[in-house]
């Protein structure tokens, strides 16, 4: 059975997809310092490699990320059940499986977006790590793929997935497409539609229903909200553009949290010092916040000084404080 909510639940209101490559440690501490409430996701961990890999470098984050999410790939019961035991001793404050990634090599393992052709197995595999959870468990998905008809397929998908003990889902409001488009594609050219995640929660109310897919603003994150959706969650928005769609988000708590970009880089600097003192590399943290002032004077010459100086061996808080300072005085000649 699912365990009960922790007291931090409500960040689903607000989350940052699982992106593969990018919401690494390194990104989601960043992210952090921008909003106190919002869920972080991992990158999709396959149940296999939580197994039988290495845990500390897949499973470890800084205390400093909560509240976070583990997503798990994997089709297989009993493994996902093993993976989400293991993750226990990491305390994470949720764990999702993931039913929406529409990659080739997902799809070779049998899991991400060709699992909604298989609704059944992914209830099972859910109650099977619920078994296993102290946390919520949760999943999330497409409204279908191929020639599924998601006004068909997607309510019937969740009520699977209700009776199998799960109370939310996150929904990406876009088909994906398992032959012909590339997974960038199926980001961006399947059709959206929000009108059908919306009807889910009037048909589903019981259910925690967040919605994901093109949201690039906060006032559009309000205005699904406003339609009855219990949570939004931030894709490529939150990684091109963080300041403009996390700095400020703290107010859908009614909290007023909200430092400015430079703030943001200033928060960095003891995380970036024990990075680069543990062996790092500064780029390995910096590649994260090159869009950290998109839109506003000085954005071009702060990616410009980081990307040509930060994979350079010895770059520290000086190149740093040079992209910076390169900010400050494009805002001065503003």
């Amino acid at each position: 059975m699912q365990k009960e909510k922790p007291s931090n639940y409500n960040a689903f209101r607000l989350s940052v997809a699982p992106m593969m490559d990018w919401t690494d440690r390194n990104c989601r501490f960043f992210h952090r310092q921008m909003t106190r409430r919002a869920m972080l996701y991992t990158e999709m961990v396959t149940a296999p490699a939580v197994i039988h890999g290495p845990k500390p470098r897949l499973l470890d984050y800084s205390g400093a990320e909560h509240p976070i999410a583990l997503q798990l790939g994997g089709s297989d019961p009993t493994e996902l059940a093993q993976a989400t035991r293991i993750a226990r001793d990491w305390r994470y404050d949720e764990v999702n499986l993931n039913v929406g990634c529409p990659s080739d090599r997902v799809q070779s393992g049998c899991f991400g977006a060709v699992l909604m052709l298989r609704p059944d197995l992914v209830a099972d595999c859910l109650r099977a790590m619920q078994d296993q959870a102290d946390v919520p468990v949760t999943v999330k998905c497409r409204i279908g793929v191929d020639d599924q008809v998601p006004e068909d397929v997607l309510p019937a998908f969740l009520e699977t997935m209700a009776r199998a003990g799960v109370r939310h889902v996150i929904v990406h409001a876009r088909k994906a497409w398992l032959q012909g488009l590339s997974p960038k594609e199926n980001r961006e050219i399947p059709p959206l539609d929000y009108p059908l995640v919306v009807r889910m929660k009037q048909q589903f109310p019981e259910l925690i229903l967040c919605i994901n897919g093109g949201i690039t603003s906060l006032s559009q994150a309000q205005g699904l909200l406003d339609q009855g959706l219990d949570g939004v969650m931030l894709g490529r928005a939150a990684y091109h553009d963080p300041a403009s769609v996390l700095i400020g988000a703290d107010a859908l708590w009614g909290d007023s949290f909200a430092p400015d970009p430079v703030q943001v880089v200033q928060a960095m600097r003891p995380y970036i010092t024990a990075h680069l003192a543990a062996g790092g590399r500064l780029h390995a943290i910096t590649r994260h916040m090159l869009g950290l002032f998109h839109g506003r004077p000085g954005a071009r010459m702060w990616r410009r000084v980081l990307s040509e100086g930060a994979g350079r061996a010895g770059a520290g808080l000086d190149l740093i404080d040079a992209a910076l300072g390169a900010v400050e005085g494009a805002q001065i000649g503003a």
